[in-house]
């Protein structure tokens, strides 16, 4: 197995690959996971490479094991970015 990531600020999208053979694409929310269903042969890519690439994965758990964190990261951004803001107000 075998997927590819590329997100931008509200959706992830994944091309996956099963013993070499393709899945298809995948698009779900960035605040989900993915799953095997979610995978569509007609689905295309709407941009294949630039800088919302985020690298290859062996596995969905590891993929969305990436997601979570990438998430969890983004939470903890926006809170020092609002206790910066409500310190700089008071």
């Amino acid at each position: 197995m075998g997927f590819a990531l590329w997100t931008d600020d509200d959706t992830a999208w994944a091309a996956g690959t099963h013993e070499y053979r393709p899945m298809g694409i995948a698009v779900i929310a960035r605040s989900s996971v993915f799953a095997a269903r979610d995978f569509r042969p007609a689905r295309r890519l709407p941009v294949r490479s630039g800088p919302h690439f985020r690298g290859l994965f062996a596995s969905l758990g590891d993929m969305n094991a990436f997601l979570g964190r990438s998430r969890s990261q983004d939470a903890k951004k926006n809170m020092r970015q609002g206790s910066s803001r409500q310190l700089a107000i008071t």
